[in-house]
Formats: C-alpha cells, sequence, structure tokens
C-alpha cells in the first residue's frame, strides 16, 4: 500500500507527471469552457476579480471571488482529511483524495453551461485538495497544478548550480523545469480537446488521476 512508500510513491517524478498534466489539463478547461474563469491560477482570479470590482462590476468580479474561496475551502478541507485519516490501513489518506477528486471531475462534466460557475467552483475545490496532498517530488516542495513556484525553486536551484556545481542542484532544477513543462502539455493538450469537443473532456483529467491513483498501490 502506499502507506508503507508514501516517500517513494507520493513524492516520485513518475506520479508527479500524470499529476502535473491534470492540473494544466484542468486550468485550460475551465478557461476554455467556464467562460474564462481559471480554476489553479488564483493569482490571475485575483487580479481580474479586483479589476471588476473597482469598476463597480460586481456580477462579474464574484466570478473569480467564488473559485478563489473554493479553492481555500479545498485546502482546508485537505489538511483535516490528513489529520483525521494519517493512520488509515485499509486506503492511504492521499489515495482517498484522489478518488474525491476524481469524483468531482467526473460530476462536473455533467453539468450544463448554464451552471458554468458551479462547475468552476468544484473543479477549483478539486485542485486545491491536489496541491494541498501532494507537495513534494523527491523531497522538494512543489506543486502540481501551477508553475510560478517551481519556476523560481527550478531557477534559484540552477543559479546555484552555476556557481557551486553540485549535481544536484541540477536535478533538482531539470525536475522543477520537467514539472513546468509537463503542466504546460497537460495544459495545451487540455485546452484543446476542450475548445473542439466541450465539457466532457474533463473526463481525461479523471484517467490521469485513476492512473496516479493506482501507482501509488505499487512500490517506487
Amino acid at each position: 500500500m502506499e502507506r508503507k512508500q508514501e516517500k517513494q510513491m507520493s513524492e516520485a517524478f513518475c506520479n508527479s507527471v500524470f499529476l502535473a498534466l491534470s492540473g494544466g489539463f484542468q486550468d485550460a478547461y475551465t478557461y476554455n469552457t467556464r467562460e474564462e474563469v481559471f480554476s489553479n491560477a488564483q493569482t490571475g482570479n485575483v487580479v481580474l476579480m479586483s479589476q471588476h470590482f473597482m469598476m463597480g462590476q460586481w456580477a462579474a468580479g464574484l466570478r473569480y471571488l467564488l473559485p478563489i474561496a473554493a479553492f481555500a475551502l479545498g485546502v482546508f478541507i485537505a489538511e483535516q482529511i490528513q489529520y483525521h485519516f494519517r493512520y488509515a490501513k485499509k486506503l492511504h489518506w492521499r489515495q482517498g483524495i484522489l478518488l474525491a477528486e476524481i469524483l468531482i471531475l467526473f460530476l462536473v462534466g455533467f453539468i450544463p453551461t448554464e451552471f458554468n460557475m458551479v462547475a468552476t467552483i468544484l473543479v477549483s475545490f478539486s485542485c486545491a485538495m491536489q496541491v494541498q496532498t501532494f507537495r513534494k517530488i523527491n523531497g522538494y516542495a512543489y506543486a502540481s497544478t501551477m508553475c510560478i513556484g517551481n519556476l523560481r525553486s527550478g531557477t534559484a536551484a540552477l543559479s546555484v548550480y552555476l556557481r557551486e556545481k553540485k549535481p544536484e542542484q541540477l536535478r533538482m532544477s531539470m525536475q522543477y523545469f520537467g514539472i513546468i513543462l509537463i503542466f504546460a502539455i497537460g495544459a495545451g493538450i487540455g485546452g484543446n480537446l476542450s475548445a473542439q469537443f466541450g465539457i466532457r473532456m474533463i473526463w481525461c483529467s479523471c484517467i490521469l488521476l485513476l492512473v496516479s491513483f493506482f501507482m501509488m498501490f505499487t512500490k517506487h
């Protein structure tokens, strides 16, 4: 079980590949099919929310405020699940959160465009649970659903490597840049598929997360 191999599989690069692909896919999905609101990039949502509020466009600003609140709630719920179920034996708490995320995203695929706000809120909530649950890759802090922290960490590690020539710093840098590239690939695929085929393409993200779920039953 993943509980016994937590340091290996939950932080493994191969597992992070599927999480990052899914993270990029989800962000592009909500932007392209759910009225150009981000599910992961809450910084962008804060900027757009503030802009609309200051222009007196309260309804438009609310479109961005609610996903931000849902993201915060998702982090809170994931932390509570970790605390209360961290010693669960039948199923590791990380796998439980992945199952919940898969079910939420599967449901989103049935929500019609008339309820885009509800869909975006649910995706933001599930994304937050993912980013709170999977926070390390081979011992290094990272995010599977956004890029700015990974870009900072990867560039800083590269700078240290160029100065000190430590192979560990180069490996760290390449892992961060690799995750950014994978996230970008997921976003590109998600953007194109959702723009062409519509709201049910979020189910592709469910498949990616399901792969991650089953990987955590195996050893690294």
